[in-house]
C-alpha cells in the first residue's frame, strides 16, 4: 500500500500569509484534511499529515517526520501571496528522479484541466525550488500553492466552500491518477456511511466544531448543502462502508461532548434530513466585556507591580488599545495578571513572546503565539476579547494581529462570565476569577486614592495665607 504524507503549510505561530484577517495556515488545513478524506474514502492507500489543528511545525520536524514514515509521496499544501493570481506547482529545482517530474505532471494537468478551466484561474506553471520540504525529504516531493490569499479575485474563491471542494477533490484525483493508486471496492448494495458531526447556517461555526475536533485528535471537513434556499454547513467527521464503523465513531464523538448523527450514501443519495433550525442564543449572563475603563495606568501599573516589582509597565497599552475597541481595558489587564501570573510566566509561554493572553496555548507545552512588540501583544489580547463580544468588522484602519480572531465565533461570549469554557477549557469559573483579581485591583487603587487624599488634606492644613 502506498503512503502519502500531507503537510498543511503553517500552523499555530506561524500563520503564513495574511490579509484581511484572513491567515493562509486556515486554507492550508482544511484542503489538507479534504484531500485526505477523498483519498481515503476512494482509494488504497496508507495517509499521514505533519499536522491535523492549528499547531506550530517546524520544516524540520515536517521532514524527520516524513522520513521516519518513509513514505512514497510528500504533498505539501500552500496558498500564495506578495502579489499576482494563480496556481502554480514546484519541485526540486536540482536533480530529481524523472518519476517525480512525471507525478507534477499529472497532479499539476489534472488540477489544470479541472478547477483552473472551470473557475478561469491563470495557470502560473509548474516550476522548481529550493523550498526545505522538497529538499530535504526522502520521496518524491510536490508543492502546491493554491492561489493568492492577498489577491482578492482569488481570496474570494478561497472562502467559497463549494470552489474548495473542488480544488481538494482535484488534487486527490491527481494524486491517485499519479501514484495509480487502487480503488477501494465496496459490497456494492452498500453506500457509505457518513458520520455528520454538526450541521451549521454559518460557516464560521463550522470551522469552530471542525477546529474543537481537530484539537481532539479527530479528523473532519465541511460540505455544503443548500434546502429551500438556505446554505448548512456540515461538518463531516468520517465517512464508512460498514455501518458499525460509523456508529462507533458516533459514540466515540458523543465521549467528548459532540452529538453526531450517521447519514447513508447510496448509488442516489436520499435526501437529507432538512437540519434543526439553529436557536436564537440567550443572552450572556454576568459583567459586560464592552464597556470603559475605570481605572487608570498607574493603577493597573501600581497593582501588578506590589505582586511583581519586575512587571512591564503594560497598563497604557491596555487602555489606549481596548478605547478604540470598547472594551473594558482595565478588566482585560486583570485577564493579563491572570493569564501570566502577574508577567512571571510560569507555564508554557514565555516573556520573550509578548503573548499576554495565552492566545494559541492550549497546553502540553503548546507556546502559542508570538508577538513583534508588548504593544503588538496587548492589542492582540484586545482583538481577541473583540472577536468574541461582538460581531462588528474591527473598527476602520485596524489591522487583525490576532493570529486566532478568525477561529472565534464572533459575539458568542458578550460577558466575562461566557468565556468559561471558551477561553479557557473546561475553565467553569474562568470568568469568575478575573473579575475577582479585578475587584482586588480596585480595593488596592481606592486604598491608594485615600492615602493621597489623606496625604493632600494635609498639605491643605499646612498652608497659611
Amino acid at each position: 500500500m502506498k503512503r502519502i504524507i500531507i503537510d498543511p503549510g503553517h500552523g499555530g505561530s506561524d500563520t503564513g500569509a495574511t490579509y484581511k484577517g484572513y491567515f493562509e495556515k486556515t486554507y492550508n488545513l482544511t484542503i489538507a484534511l479534504l484531500v485526505k478524506a477523498a483519498l481515503e474514502s476512494r482509494y488504497e492507500v496508507d495517509i499521514s499529515l505533519t499536522r491535523i489543528a492549528d499547531k506550530t511545525v517546524s520544516l524540520k520536524q515536517r521532514t524527520d517526520f516524513a522520513n521516519a514514515k518513509d513514505a512514497d509521496f510528500y504533498l505539501s499544501i500552500h496558498n500564495n501571496a506578495a502579489g499576482g493570481r494563480g496556481f502554480e506547482s514546484f519541485i526540486y529545482n536540482r536533480t530529481v528522479p524523472a518519476e517525480t517530474v512525471r507525478i507534477q505532471n499529472v497532479i499539476h494537468n489534472t488540477i489544470a484541466s479541472t478547477v483552473l478551466n472551470k473557475y478561469k484561474i491563470p495557470n502560473r506553471g509548474k516550476k522548481r525550488a529550493n523550498f526545505h520540504v522538497l529538499r530535504e525529504t526522502k520521496m518524491h516531493a510536490l508543492l502546491l500553492e493554491v492561489l493568492f490569499v492577498d489577491n482578492n479575485i482569488d481570496l474570494n474563491l478561497l472562502n467559497n466552500s463549494v470552489f474548495i471542494k473542488d480544488v481538494s477533490m482535484a488534487i486527490a484525483e491527481g494524486t491517485a491518477s499519479a501514484l495509480n493508486l487502487p480503488k477501494k471496492t465496496p459490497p456494492p448494495s452498500l453506500g457509505l456511511y457518513k458520520v455528520i458531526a454538526g450541521s451549521f447556517t454559518s460557516r464560521e461555526n463550522a470551522e469552530v466544531r471542525a477546529e474543537f475536533l481537530a484539537s481532539k485528535g479527530f479528523d473532519s471537513f465541511i460540505t455544503s448543502l443548500v434546502i429551500k434556499g438556505t446554505t448548512y454547513y456540515r461538518v463531516q467527521a468520517g465517512a464508512f462502508s460498514e455501518k458499525s464503523n460509523a456508529e462507533e465513531l458516533v459514540a466515540k464523538l458523543k465521549t467528548i461532548g459532540i452529538d453526531s448523527f450517521i447519514i447513508t450514501e447510496g448509488t442516489v443519495e436520499p435526501p437529507a434530513p432538512e437540519p434543526e433550525p439553529e436557536p436564537e442564543p440567550e443572552p450572556d449572563v454576568g459583567y459586560p466585556i464592552a464597556g470603559d475603563s475605570a481605572l487608570a495606568a498607574a493603577h493597573l501599573n501600581n497593582y501588578a507591580r506590589s505582586v511583581n516589582p519586575e512587571a512591564p509597565l503594560l497598563g497604557a497599552y491596555y487602555l489606549v488599545h481596548s478605547k478604540r475597541y470598547g472594551i473594558r481595558g482595565d478588566i482585560a489587564f486583570a485577564q493579563a495578571l491572570h493569564e501570566t501570573n502577574f508577567f512571571r510566566f510560569t507555564g508554557d509561554v514565555t516573556p520573550e513572546q509578548n503573548n499576554y493572553a495565552g492566545i494559541g496555548a492550549t497546553g502540553g507545552g503548546a507556546k502559542g503565539a508570538s508577538f513583534d512588540t508588548p504593544s503588538d501583544g496587548v492589542l492582540a489580547h484586545i482583538q481577541h476579547l473583540y472577536a468574541y463580544s461582538s460581531k462588528d468588522p474591527i473598527p476602520a484602519g485596524e489591522k487583525v494581529v490576532d493570529p486566532r480572531f478568525s477561529l472565534v465565533t464572533r459575539g458568542s461570549a458578550t460577558t466575562w462570565q461566557a468565556l468559561n469554557g471558551k477561553w479557557a477549557v473546561p475553565g467553569t469559573t474562568y470568568g469568575e476569577m478575573i473579575l475577582t483579581l479585578y475587584k482586588k485591583m480596585v480595593q488596592s487603587s481606592i486604598s491608594d486614592m485615600e492615602t493621597t487624599i489623606e496625604k493632600l488634606n494635609k498639605l491643605l492644613t499646612e498652608i497659611t495665607i
